[in-house]
């Protein structure tokens, strides 16, 4: 017994920043960043709280599912961080809902976090500790980049996707790698202000080395697809669509490139949302759902990258 996606949601911010709005107090052009990253608007939040985002992209999820927040006994919210340090927002989430969860519990893996959370939901349910799993990924990376930074702040949009998890036979492989390594891309805590430490205060912006992570991302994408087939004795023709990480347009028309692929297999919405982190697998995902692209049988392969450094694969065969 593994898992199989009952249904699917997500939610965005209304409030739509474009290059040209960045242009204007920052050192940058639409074109410059057009043609580096393939973003041409992201979404930023503004009115709303990430409660709210969290619960209309669950709400959708749980619609489509043709369930009830009552069916749904279990939560995992993945985020950088929440509305709050604690409670924290699968706490939250639980009372918005009013669902009768027995387990609730955040993570926090970055880019990667929707895979892993599959994996946690898939191990609950195969020992039948949960029936109906709603996965949120949620992220306001908004409040984490230096908006002073062309290199990083271009990239990033909020957003939230969110799945319902449900008992099937659709996963066919899943697989991790984790190096535990900050110094290409992270966030600083607060420092606080405590008279007793002697923190740097000035580090509290989102870092990357975007040449590193660049190369991080290219490098393990392919290699991690090719490995998941071998494994399971498929090829890249087998696979319907490729559902990838949405951080540059350039790396993934690399991973095209190199498992020679066509376009249509590799749908893409970065362009309108720019990366928000492990959301961008869900939102995809649910947007491919709900255009009827999808099909009973096909095999999805979706494929993240992130701080940790973490990749993670897995290869879905999809039930309907």
């Amino acid at each position: 017994m593994s898992f199989k996606i009952i249904g699917t949601g997500s939610a965005l911010p209304e409030k739509v920043v474009t290059n040209f709005d960045l242009a204007e107090f920052l050192d940058t052009s639409d074109e410059w960043i057009r043609t580096r990253t393939g973003i041409i608007e992201r979404r930023v939040i503004n009115n709303e709280s990430m409660l709210d985002l969290a619960e209309k992209a669950a709400l959708g999820a749980i619609n489509s599912a043709n369930l009830k927040p009552s069916d749904i006994d279990m939560i995992i919210f993945s985020t950088l961080q929440g509305d709050y340090v604690t409670p924290s927002m699968s706490c939250l989430l639980q009372k918005r809902l009013n669902a009768p969860c027995q387990h609730v519990f955040d993570i926090n893996i970055g880019c990667s976090g929707f895979i892993f959370a599959l994996d946690l939901a898939d191990s609950y349910v195969s020992l039948k500790k949960a029936k109906n799993v709603l996965i949120v990924c949620c992220e306001i990376l908004s409040r984490f980049v230096n908006w002073q930074d062309r290199s990083t702040c271009v990239l990033f949009g909020d957003g939230a996707g969110a799945v319902v998890v449900s008992e099937g036979e659709s996963l066919i492989d899943i697989k991790f790698t984790i190096s535990g390594n900050a110094e290409h891309l992270g966030i600083h805590p607060v420092a606080g202000n405590s008279p007793f430490s002697e923190s740097d205060q000035s580090r509290k912006w989102l870092y990357m080395n975007g040449q590193e992570i660049y190369k991080f991302a290219v490098e393990s994408i392919t290699r991690d697809i090719k490995e998941a087939l071998e494994r399971n004795s498929l090829s890249p023709d087998d696979i319907a669509y490729f559902i990838l990480h949405q951080a540059n347009l350039r790396i993934i028309n690399s991973a095209k490139q190199k498992l020679n692929q066509p376009d249509e297999k590799f749908p893409h919405n970065l362009e309108r949302y720019g990366n928000t982190s492990s959301a961008t697998i869900p939102i995809l995902l649910d947007e491919v759902n709900r255009k009827g692209l999808i099909k009973n049988g096909d095999k999805v392969v979706l494929d993240a990258f992130g701080s940790g450094l973490t990749t993670a694969v897995c290869i879905l065969n999809w039930i309907s």
